[in-house]
This record gives structure tokens, sequence and C-alpha cells, in this order.
């Protein structure tokens, strides 16, 4: 075998295995198999998550600039977008499709004006090879792909279904899709811990966290900020 003919020795256990499922409500942090009441639908065709960096570079026009100086370039923002086909036909299933709508019993109807509530946390959670799990959450989601059913002679209906995650103007900083990858031995619960700031530390070095909307997330500041609670977060035993 050749020198360079070679896989890294934890290839199988980082492998991501079978379709995952599409779940309303998931705790990274407490880790423990979805109630049938929090997954969305069944799927077919696997799911397909995008989280795609849009760039400009500044130097584009200036004379005499090479293509592509990293100094110049500038990062506008994230398209996060998360894709499947359903096998479902339920109420809430219809309503997540077509986005601005609302469902009264067994109508679903669509609206013409937008809702803050339309907007929903999603998450898409798969097993690891090695006992671990592989999640993604796309914040303040909404279907951008509209209600798309498509049906076969002797098959079955099936929705396509397109969603993508925005901003919040409350959390501009947040990009609205977030990820995890925990191995088998790894521990299934979090607790977190507010800390008390002297004033001087450096809350990522620190590894402190902080929440954002209904979650924690590690600090980027590097400083403390007075206006912030900040975490620490240990293993559960």
């Amino acid at each position: 075998m050749g020198m360079f003919t070679k896989i890294p020795e934890n290839t199988f256990q980082n492998l991501q295995l079978d379709a995952g499922v599409l779940l309303k409500n998931f705790d990274p942090d407490n880790v423990s198999a979805p109630a049938d009441a929090d997954i969305i639908c069944a799927t077919t065709g696997g799911i397909n998550v995008s989280c795609v960096a849009e760039y400009s570079d500044f130097a584009e026009d200036v004379d005499n600039a090479p293509v592509n100086v990293k100094e110049f370039k500038h990062l506008d923002g994230w398209t996060c977008t998360l894709s499947t086909t359903s096998l479902g036909t339920s109420p809430e299933l219809i309503k997540l499709s077509l986005g601005a709508a609302d469902v009264n019993g067994e109508s679903i109807i669509p609206r013409r004006n937008l809702s803050q509530s339309d907007f929903s946390d999603l998450w898409w959670v798969g097993d690891k090879a090695d006992g671990g799990m592989v999640a993604v959450q796309v914040m303040n989601a909404l279907s951008t792909g509209g209600f798309v059913l498509q049906t076969t002679k002797n098959g079955k209906g099936q929705i396509s279904i397109e969603i993508t995650g925005h901003v919040s103007i409350e959390d501009q900083d947040v990009v609205p899709m977030a990820f995890y990858s925990t191995s088998g031995d790894a521990p299934t619960s979090y607790t977190y811990t507010k800390v008390t700031p002297v004033g001087t530390e450096n809350p990522v070095t620190e590894g402190w966290y902080v929440i954002s909307g209904n979650r924690y997330i590690l600090a980027t500041d590097t400083a403390v900020d007075s206006n912030k609670d900040y975490y620490e977060r240990s293993a559960s035993t």
C-alpha cells in the first residue's frame, strides 16, 4: 500500500448512518430518543442540509488587484436551508410546507400576511456509527419552497419541503443554523452554572457560554460584557 493510501483511524466512528429524523424539539445537552409527538414526519430520499456563505469581493473593481484578495473579502451572510420529501399529509405538515397558514381543525388556510408565529426552530438528528449523534438546528425556520404535492398511480403521495433559517432582529449576529456532533462515549447530559466574572476574564478562553434564544452557545466576547450573563458547562453525572 502506498504511503498516502490511507484513511483516518476514526473514519468508521465518524460515519453518519441512515436518514435521520426531523424534530420539532431536541436538546443536544440532554440527548435521548425522540418522543413520537416531536417527530415532524416520515421522509423519503433522505434529508439535504445546506449552510452556504455569501461573499463580496471589494477588490473586484480595483485596477491591478488580483482576483480573490483575502483582505478584501467580505462575508455578506449565510443562506441556511433544509430540504426533503415528506410522506405525511397531516394538517401540521401541510401548514409547515405552506409557511404562512392557519390550522383550524382539519382545515389549513393560507394567509396573505406573514406572522412571527410562522417561524419556529426545526431539528435534524442522525446517528453516528460509534453510537453518537449529529444534529442540525435550523433557527427561525420558514418554508420557502411552498406546498408541492406529487402523486403517482399505485404509489404514495409525496410533499416536497424546503425550509430556510432566518436571522432575528433581536440576535442579528447569530447565524440561523447550528451544528452538533457527539461521540458514543460522550456525556448525554450537561448542566450550565452561572459564573460571576471578576471583569478581567476573556470569556472565549474561559470557554464560557451565553444564552441565545432558547439555547446555550459558546461566548464570542473577548472581554466581559457587563450586560450579559455567562455560564460554565459541565457533564451531568
